[in-house]
C-alpha cells in the first residue's frame, strides 16, 4: 500500500508544481493588450486577413505520414549497424516492420491523402 501512497504523493507534487508555475507566470507576466499583439506574423510583411484561417485536415495527416517514416528511419538504422549481430529473428522482425509501414502508406496512397492539391 505504501507504493501506492508515494505514487499518489509524486502525481500531487507534480501537479502542484504546474499549478503553481502557472500561477507565478499569471502574477508576474506584463499584461498589456495592443492590436499588433494578435496579428499573425508572415516575415515582416503586412499580414493578409486573419490568423484565424481553417487548414485543410490534408496537411496534418501529410505532417503525420512524414513523422513516421521518420520514425522509420530512426529504428532502422541502428538496426542496419548491428545486423550482423542480431540473427535470423531481428531481420523477420524488421520485415514485418516495414511490410506494416508500407501497408499503411499503401492505405493512404489509395485514400488520396498523398495529394498536395
Amino acid at each position: 500500500m505504501t507504493e501506492y501512497l508515494a505514487v499518489l504523493i509524486f502525481i500531487f507534487a507534480g501537479v502542484g508544481i504546474v499549478l503553481v508555475t502557472f500561477l507565478i507566470s499569471r502574477l508576474l507576466r506584463p499584461d498589456h493588450d495592443y492590436p499588433e499583439k494578435s496579428l499573425n506574423y508572415e516575415c515582416a510583411e503586412e499580414p493578409v486577413g486573419t490568423s484565424w484561417v481553417r487548414f485543410n485536415n490534408r496537411f496534418y495527416i501529410f505532417a503525420l505520414i512524414f513523422v513516421v517514416f521518420d520514425v522509420e528511419a530512426v529504428f532502422l538504422f541502428p538496426w542496419a549497424v548491428a545486423f550482423g549481430q542480431l540473427g535470423l529473428y531481428a531481420l523477420v522482425e524488421m520485415v514485418l516492420f516495414i511490410a506494416i509501414l508500407m501497408f499503411g502508406l499503401f492505405y493512404a496512397w489509395k485514400k488520396g491523402v498523398l495529394k498536395w492539391a
